[in-house]
């Protein structure tokens, strides 16, 4: 167990360590900043879209390692996606933390998060990056 346990210790620090879409994009339509209560943790993104789907996008991360992984797996995919897609990856996300299955493709990277089940209290941090995208999606700041 302990091998499974550094393995997946060592992805997070990896896509924590390399979190995409982190410069700013020119004349976003759309952003919203999310931050978890518990931790502190926040997420601040900016976005453009075409059509219903996101065309670019950007974050600004200040977070712990489990949040700046999910942060990291989030942004690898989000480009193209509708509000219905993130909403669904959301829900997805929180019901994997609470023991459910691992959110399906193409956000199955998150399976990496699946010990911070265990971790109530960093929850939060882990859903910030489509709560912040959510947020600014439905104008909400």
């Amino acid at each position: 167990m302990s091998d499974l346990f550094k393995l997946y210790a060592d992805r997070v620090l990896a896509l924590a360590a390399d979190i995409p879409l982190t410069d700013p994009i020119d004349a976003p339509s759309h952003h919203a900043t999310a931050r978890a209560p518990l931790c502190g943790s926040n997420i601040s993104v900016a976005l453009r879209l075409k059509g219903d789907k996101i065309a670019a996008f950007s974050q600004s991360v200040h977070a712990c390692a489990l949040g700046q992984a999910s942060a990291a797996i989030f942004a690898g995919q989000v480009i193209g996606r509708t509000a219905e897609e993130v909403q669904a990856l959301r829900e997805a996300l929180a019901d994997m933390l609470k023991g459910g299955p691992v959110p399906g493709a193409p956000f199955g990277d998150y399976e990496v998060l699946q010990a911070a089940r265990d971790y109530p209290n960093r929850h939060a941090s882990i859903l910030l990056a489509p709560d912040a995208t959510l947020k600014a999606l439905r104008g909400t700041t």
